[in-house]
C-alpha cells in the first residue's frame, strides 16, 4: 500500500494538488491490480489550516507522524507561506524521502522550498521559470541542474511550476503505476484538451464496472 503524505499549511494553492488527489483518494481509474492508496494530510500541527482558496483543513497528523518507506510519497503543495522558518522540519523529512528512495512531489513555492534547503542542487528539477528559485532563494546552487518544463521527474524526485499541476499529476501516479499506460495518456489527453474523444478513449480502457 502506499501512503501518500499531503503536507498543508496557510495559504495552500488549492488548485496544485486537485488533479493528483483526487485520482490517488477515488482510484476511480485504477488498474485492477493497483495497489491501495492512504493518503493523509499532515500539519506543522494539528490546528486547522486556511487555504488560498478559503478551505479549512484540519490535519489528520503531524511530521513526526510520517513513516519514511519506499512506498511513502511526501506532497509539497505552493503556498506564500513557505518562508516561515517553521517548515524546516518537513523539508528535513523530504531530505530522509530523497535519501531512503521515498519519493517527494513539489510544486510552485514548495520548489522554492526545497532548492533553499539544497535538496535541489544535485537533481534535475523545474520551478516557476529560469531565475524564479534565485530570486527566492538565494542558496540555490542548482542552476545547471533547472530544466525549463510545466514539470520534470527525476526518478523520485518530482517537480512542477504552478502552472504544471496536470503534468506533474501525470508524472506522479505514472511514478506510482497506479494505471495501466493506456489509461494515463488517455486521462492526461483529455483533462489537457477536453476533447470528447479523449473522453471516450479513457472509458474504453477502464476494467469492467469502473470510472465515474
Amino acid at each position: 500500500m502506499f501512503t501518500i503524505y499531503v503536507y498543508v499549511l496557510d495559504t495552500l494553492a488549492d488548485w496544485e494538488l486537485g488533479h493528483v488527489i483526487s485520482e490517488l483518494n477515488s482510484g476511480r481509474f485504477f488498474k485492477k491490480d493497483a495497489q491501495r492508496i492512504s493518503l493523509k494530510t499532515v500539519g506543522l500541527t494539528k490546528e486547522p489550516v486556511r487555504t488560498m482558496g478559503g478551505l479549512t483543513i484540519l490535519p489528520d497528523c503531524v511530521i513526526d507522524d510520517i513513516a519514511v518507506s519506499e512506498t511513502s510519497v511526501l506532497l509539497l503543495p505552493g503556498a506564500d507561506t513557505w518562508n516561515d522558518s517553521r517548515h524546516g522540519a518537513v523539508l528535513e523529512k523530504a531530505g530522509e524521502f530523497l535519501s531512503s528512495g521515498a519519493t517527494v512531489c513539489a510544486i510552485c513555492g514548495a520548489t522554492a522550498a526545497l532548492a533553499g534547503f539544497g535538496l535541489l542542487d544535485n537533481r534535475a528539477h523545474t520551478s516557476n521559470g529560469a531565475g524564479f528559485l534565485e530570486m527566492i532563494s538565494p542558496g540555490y546552487k542548482g542552476q545547471s541542474f533547472y530544466i525549463d518544463k510545466p514539470s520534470v521527474a527525476d526518478n523520485n524526485l518530482i517537480t512542477a511550476g504552478s502552472t504544471g499541476a496536470l503534468l506533474w499529476a501525470k508524472q506522479i501516479i505514472e511514478r506510482l503505476g497506479v494505471f495501466e499506460a493506456n489509461t494515463l495518456e488517455a486521462w492526461y489527453d483529455y483533462f489537457s484538451t477536453g476533447r470528447p474523444e479523449h473522453f471516450f478513449a479513457l472509458m474504453q480502457t477502464l476494467p469492467s464496472g469502473n470510472g465515474n
